[in-house]
């Protein structure tokens, strides 16, 4: 096993942890720590499809990032004391 497969790993065990956490009521999809570990784990796992030239796992993954990123910036406009979206008061 290389480093590379290491690494790569870890990045699925991110998605993986944030997937498991929302599925058992432990984090909020819309949580920060929620979407700061899919986008960790994306965003590694794009980089590693770019590399290998992986354009279908390139795909999922970039797009990943993207929608994660683009949610942790919506996390982070949020004010601290403000329900997320959806959500009952």
């Amino acid at each position: 096993m290389t480093l590379i497969d290491l690494i790569e790993i870890g990045g699925s065990l991110l998605i993986l942890t944030a997937f498991a956490g929302a599925q058992m009521g432990r984090l909020d999809g819309r949580s920060r720590p929620y979407v700061i570990l899919n986008l960790a784990g994306s965003a590694v796992l794009a980089v590693i499809a770019l590399s290998h030239q992986s354009w279908g796992f390139l795909l999922l993954e970039g797009t990943w990032a993207v929608v994660s990123a683009i949610s942790l910036a919506a996390v982070l406009r949020r004010p601290a004391t403000a329900p997320p979206r959806g959500h009952a008061h």
